[in-house]
């Protein structure tokens, strides 16, 4: 399976991507504590590869302001 420019060479399957946004909470918790039901969405489009993860924070950036 080639790799999928949009994520690292180790957030390729969704199974990755989820460990990677297990580690990205557990070093910034704000990222779990303070996420909106809008941000839970997608974090999940994340781990189901819609979205890389330059595309969820630039969404709640957007959101933000």
């Amino acid at each position: 399976m080639p790799l999928d420019p949009r994520f690292g060479p180790n957030a390729q399957t969704p199974q990755q991507r989820a460990n990677v946004l297990r580690q990205l909470q557990l070093t910034h918790p704000r990222l779990k504590t303070k996420a909106t039901p809008f941000a839970q969405q997608l974090y999940d489009r994340y781990v189901a590869g819609e979205l890389s993860w330059p595309d969820v924070r630039r969404a709640l950036d957007e959101a933000a302001t």
